[in-house]
């Protein structure tokens, strides 16, 4: 049995055109028809999260799994405002969510309605489109709904991938049921096309590039491609081009660079003009690494080229000379075909040098007391090959970044907009459709901030839990400025005495902790074992003024050994 309300009927039918069918539901009364529609076919797989906020960061990790969109759905009021966090994010990482928010009649907008707020567009900022159905159901109107929904859904399926949004005013009585199937209902089909460069275009371009003396190709953020990863191996080796990208670019290869911080501390101040490059060609989404941008502006590029599918106009390193709307695996694969000279000596130069931090970072770290440093060095040596590793935002991701690469890792983090609001509820989501290992680390503010994210019954034993509990905000000792203020320890480090053991009970996680080097090196043997066959969590202790102390003294014992 289905609902009555023949929008929801239409959008139901679209939707299955479309081949979209993972639904996350947070439970309610006005939203109801699109309750009773989804769950009444046996074409949807429906999942339900009451927190809002979390069942959004869930559907944007379950999305980031199957690379295709995921529908949201909420009640009216402010359970759509909890949605606003991870639609932000999903944007900002180009991630397709479908948002529909159930909504009262229009004429009882502020007039002191119950779950009545402005719904429209509120989520403008960070939408491809949004759209409100109208309320009632003539033909007229019917078809009208069916046009806008047709080019929604063609909007979040096509070109740069981004959330939408779908009000839907709803009369009452809202839990009529009809015993019927779904209507027949138009779908409007997209034509697809491709992108590509004309012959005059792409000659000018490998003239270009053969020209470049130095060149350094960035690979921002993005899912694993080993075709794309391939391509730019044969390059390197053709071309001696320098290919950086951090971990969660997920190309780790070792022709390329992926040791940023360190190689910025190595180089800024001994002789940056000669790893200044003449040609610059981005891709994907952003970069981590600080330092990095810094060094980019201020050594510029003669040339750079963004390429992107949507015509992006990412200035980010005040030097964009040309955007290139196209594939990037497209792009490269013209560029290796076409051929250019090498030049292997700016190669050479950036590996060499890596090479030598590496060494001087694992000389470093193999004498230091136990502290977050330390402990993710024994963390990434003992995750599984193959894994999927999540890093929660702040100090957890750079520790990572700073690490050597777990082999054929998945490395994923929520960057688009890098808050610590939802990383265990993205992994939790990505997890839930996933048959491989997932291993989410993360702070305890974050844990704690997120620990909604277990309040489900999707939650499988390929779930890894690590929590670096270093009493409160960290990376604001790792950083310039908030640890010089008086306020530091109350209103940024927010100290944090709250132990995760009692939530991991709570939620019947196996739990395990460690203090030391010893214990954890024990506790992680235990926590990846194949014996282990229910979700886990691992709390690790730190001392966050010895974490932020050896933190700054990695980087000066680095910066010291280049003199």
């Amino acid at each position: 049995m289905i609902s009555d309300k023949r929008h929801i009927q239409q959008l139901a039918v679209l939707l299955l055109k479309k081949g979209i069918t993972d639904i996350v539901i947070s439970p309610g009364s006005r939203n109801a028809p699109l309750i009773n529609t989804f769950t009444g076919t046996d074409k949807f797989n429906c999942r339900n999260i009451v927190d809002e906020r979390t069942a959004a960061y869930f559907a944007l990790g379950l999305a980031l799994k199957r690379q295709n969109p995921v529908v949201l759905v909420c009640s009216s009021g402010t359970a759509a405002l909890n949605y606003v966090p991870a639609v932000a994010e999903a944007y900002y990482q180009n991630i397709p969510l479908i948002v529909l928010t159930a909504d009262r009649p229009n004429y009882w907008i502020d007039q002191a309605e119950s779950q009545c707020i402005r719904q429209e567009n509120i989520y403008q900022n960070f939408t491809k489109k949004g759209i409100s159905l109208p309320l009632g159901e003539s033909e007229k109107e019917l078809w009208f709904s069916a046009r806008q929904i047709n080019e929604c859904l063609t909007l979040v399926t096509s070109g740069k991938q981004a959330p939408v949004h779908i009000n839907i005013p709803l009369e009452e009585p809202l839990h009529k049921l009809v015993e019927e199937g779904l209507p027949e209902v138009k779908e409007i089909e997209l034509a697809r096309t491709q992108a590509h460069l004309t012959e005059i275009e792409l000659a000018t371009l490998v003239y270009l590039f053969s020209r470049s003396r130095k060149t350094i190709i960035l690979a921002g953020q993005m899912n694993p491609s080993f075709e794309l990863k391939s391509t730019l191996s044969k390059l390197v080796d053709k071309t001696g081009a320098v290919v950086i990208g951090e971990h969660l670019a997920n190309i780790s290869n070792p022709r390329f660079c992926s040791s940023i911080d360190l190689l910025m501390t190595g180089i800024l101040d001994e002789d940056p003009e000669s790893y200044q490059p003449d040609l610059l060609i981005s891709f994907g989404g952003q970069f981590v690494s600080k330092s990095l941008k810094q060094f980019l502006r201020k050594n510029k590029p003669s040339q750079h080229w963004h390429i992107s599918l949507d015509n992006e106009h990412f200035d980010t390193y005040q030097s964009l000379t040309k955007v290139i709307n196209m594939k990037a695996i497209d792009f490269f694969e013209a560029l290796l075909k076409e051929g250019a000279q090498s030049n292997r000596r700016y190669l050479e130069l950036w590996k060499n040098k890596e090479a030598k931090l590496n060494q001087q970072r694992d000389q470093f770290i193999k004498g230091i007391e136990f502290c977050d440093l330390k402990a993710f060095g024994q963390i990434v040596k003992t995750i599984p090959l193959s894994s999927v590793i999540h890093l929660g935002n702040s100090s957890p991701v750079r520790y990572g970044l700073i690490h050597e690469v777990v082999t054929n890792a998945h490395y994923l983090s929520n960057r688009g907009t890098a808050g610590i609001d939802g990383c265990l509820s993205t992994a939790v989501g990505f997890a839930s459709a996933s048959d491989q290992l997932n291993t989410i680390i993360l702070g305890d503010l974050s844990f704690f901030y997120d620990s909604n994210a277990l309040w489900n019954k999707y939650i499988g034993s390929n779930l890894r839990i690590i929590v670096i509990h270093n009493g409160g905000g960290n990376i604001f000792g790792m950083i310039k400025g908030p640890a010089d203020s008086p306020a530091y320890n109350e209103h940024f480090f927010a100290e944090n005495t709250h132990k995760a053991e009692v939530l991991a009970k709570a939620f019947d996680l196996d739990y395990f902790k460690a203090e030391d080097e010893d214990e954890l090196t024990k506790a992680l043997k235990k926590f990846y074992s194949p014996s282990q066959k229910k979700v886990a969590l691992l709390e690790i202790f730190t001392n966050a003024e010895i974490n932020s102390r050896l933190f700054r003294e990695l980087f000066s014992f680095v910066k010291t050994k280049q003199n």
